[in-house]
């Protein structure tokens, strides 16, 4: 038994915020920008969405192209570091929207890679034969979270959301999923406080998401190098077998970074950072589901999905559309 993608979906704010906008907030230029991120827009939630909000549109978006409805779903998985509340979860949340009852459904935390990770779950779910079609959603309102006068972070992130149908297939499919996670690197992306722990450690910490950039981009090339040839060597392929790359959208130069281990041209990446900039863990979902609908990507194409997030987490997905 394996699990096969049969839909696709995404969905955006409506509100666009330019590297023309910041630079009225913030002391920071265009150039700047784009030269060092790749970054040219994002899309931030309104006041009154939240992160459940988008996912309903892109699950609704997903499960419209799937051909199903809310009594098929067996399952529901969501990639969040940014939701509603501490409980009920996300994927609770949605259940109700959406008309869904009676099956699982939990969130993920694993910062950006998050929907690498729920699609992992999900997918072995669907292999021991517990379930046979399952709904996997990246969402995030990033902006709620954002320092909105650190000039080094808050030109990086975005809103959005990207969800996928996984159904039971007798060929893969979801050929094999790779997670890993080192909390030794805690230090170097992080947001402070949560339920339990109330108020920063440090007289100088703001509660807002920190970033050592420089730090964090050099562990991020290495270990998405590796990524990339643990998923190859554990399929017994080249690198130049691989049809398609979806990575994370954090960074241009991380992205070009990762096309450079593959030996593959920028034509065959999917990039979606310029339009989005960093929506953690919906920027893989919605980057396949750009490329499903505008035709370049195609049945029986093999892409090799991955991301890197705070924890730091990381993972990958080798997927035959």
């Amino acid at each position: 038994m394996y699990s096969r993608i049969i839909g696709t979906g995404r969905y955006l704010p409506e509100r666009v915020l330019t590297n023309a906008d910041l630079e009225k907030m913030v002391d920071t230029t265009d150039e700047w920008i784009r030269t060092r991120t790749g970054i040219e827009r994002r899309h931030i939630a309104a006041d009154d969405q939240t992160t459940c909000d988008l996912a309903e549109g892109a699950v609704r978006e997903a499960m419209s192209a799937a051909g199903i409805g809310p009594d098929d779903v067996d399952m529901l998985v969501v990639g969040t570091t940014t939701p509603d509340q501490i409980f009920p979860n996300v994927g609770c949340l949605l259940q109700k929207r959406l008309g869904i009852h009676g099956c699982a459904a939990f969130s993920v935390e694993a910062a950006c890679t998050g929907f690498i990770y729920a699609l992992g779950v999900a997918d072995k779910f669907i292999r021991c034969g517990d379930v046979k079609t399952a709904v996997v959603v990246g969402a995030e309102t990033l902006s709620r979270i954002v320092d909105w006068t650190d000039r080094s972070s808050c030109v990086l992130f975005g809103d959005g959301a990207g969800a996928v149908v996984l159904q039971a297939a007798d060929e893969p499919g979801i050929v094999s999923t790779h997670l890993h996670a080192d909390g030794k690197y805690k230090d170097l992306l992080f947001y402070p406080t949560g339920v339990s722990k109330k108020t920063p450690d440090r007289e100088d910490m703001q509660d807002v998401l920190t970033m050592r950039g420089n730090e964090v981009f050099k562990v991020a090339v290495s270990t998405l190098g590796r990524i990339v040839d643990e998923t190859l060597e554990a399929n017994d392929l080249d690198k130049h077998d691989i049809d398609w790359l979806i990575p994370h959208q954090a960074n241009m130069r991380i992205i070009k970074a990762t096309a450079r281990k593959l030996d593959m041209p920028m034509e065959r990446v999917i990039v979606t950072v310029q339009e989005h900039g960093n929506t953690s863990a919906a920027s893989v979902p919605m980057a396949l589901d750009l490329a499903v609908r505008d035709g370049r990507i195609k049945r029986g194409e093999r892409l090799l999905l991955e991301a890197f997030g705070g924890g730091f987490t990381w993972g990958s997905a080798l997927i035959t559309y």
